[in-house]
């Protein structure tokens, strides 16, 4: 394990040359991505019809609208003395979409298609240009030269499943210690990867035509389930990492840490065919959970990422049945599914 540890530390100080840096490069920082590059929902609905008719029926669409005239948000503003909901950056980097309009920034959208799928501009028209060819013309070859070209330009693909899932996370964790003590925020949601992922944001909609918006496979659910058990493993404990002082965040913080290694045992028992899950979990308990440990617990989320990376690229979730008995069914959805 020693071995291992010292490999994973030094792949991990890719990530996180210092504390900071690794919280930027994770999502987690208090850093919004750059409205100059954003392109807006409206240039993507040119082409993803449907994608968007579907996501006009989510709460990440009626934000925009809803959450100024929130009275829970009104008061969380007033405590951290935000005067305007869509213009200050602790609000608007995980409540909406800023654009640079006119030279300004400005709150374009709730959280749209570039909130998940990465800031647009360097990848938009090289991800549906075909090559220059039109549709169906492509070579296998061109079209794999393509998709390369849009994820190096920054698109978060469906398939790139463990960035999908911090950007999921980087929001619905809340890990900022003063939003919560001070401002009263939730300090995170119950969120689960595949009854978040499968509910009314779902928009498996483009490869049939729009025919249908079915559920994911039962393999690609599997490997939701185990990536979003990783990856709230990891951003649990970048949020403990920032806690300094025994209020509510740190102590809810510590506890959600604290479940997320116990689950992690329990699935690398459950299958002893992915060994990197036992790895995660031995990281995890080896971190102390305490105040100001922001080092430590940094350094243990940057490895874990390493292995999750690694987990997500390497298995496509065939061998994972065991799981199946754990996944959430429909019912256990969040929001209705729009068709």
């Amino acid at each position: 394990m020693a071995g291992l540890l010292k490999g994973l530390r030094q792949a991990a100080s890719c990530l996180a040359v210092c504390a900071v840096g690794y919280l930027v490069l994770a999502g987690l920082a208090p850093a919004q991505a750059d409205p100059s590059m954003i392109v807006g929902p409206n240039e993507c609905a040119e082409c993803h019809k449907k994608e968007t008719s579907i996501w006009q029926n989510t709460h990440h669409f009626s934000t925009f609208r809803d959450l100024p005239k929130s009275e829970d948000a009104e008061k969380i503003a007033a405590n951290m003395g935000v005067k305007r909901l869509k213009a200050e950056s602790l609000c608007t980097n995980c409540h909406f979409t800023m654009q640079t309009v006119d030279g300004k920034e400005k709150a374009i959208a709730g959280n749209s298609c570039e909130s998940c799928h990465g800031p647009a501009k360097e990848w938009y028209k090289v991800h549906s240009d075909f090559s220059g060819k039109k549709e169906g013309q492509e070579t296998e070859a061109e079209i794999a030269a393509r998709w390369e070209k849009a994820e190096a330009a920054g698109m978060i693909r469906p398939k790139m499943t463990y960035a999908l899932a911090k950007n999921c996370f980087s929001c619905h964790l809340v890990p900022n210690e003063e939003l919560v003590n001070v401002g009263g925020h939730t300090p995170g949601s119950a969120f689960e990867l595949v009854s978040w992922s499968q509910g009314e944001v779902r928009h498996n909609t483009w490869y049939n035509k729009g025919k249908s918006n079915p559920e994911a496979s039962i393999e690609r659910k599997r490997m939701l389930f185990l990536v979003g058990r990783i990856v709230e493993l990891e951003t649990a404990l970048i949020g403990v990492s920032k806690a300094t002082e025994k209020k509510d965040y740190a102590v809810k913080m510590a506890k959600r840490a604290s479940n997320a290694t116990k689950v992690m045992a329990s699935l690398a028992k459950l299958l002893p065919e992915a060994p990197e899950l036992g790895e995660i979990q031995e990281i995890a308990s080896g971190a102390k959970l305490k105040l100001n440990n922001q080092d430590e617990l940094t350094d243990a989320a940057a490895m874990i990422s390493v292995l999750g990376l690694k987990f997500a690229d390497t298995y496509d979730g065939t061998t994972f049945a065991a799981v199946d008995k754990y996944l959430p069914g429909a019912d256990k959805f969040k929001g209705p599914v729009t068709q």
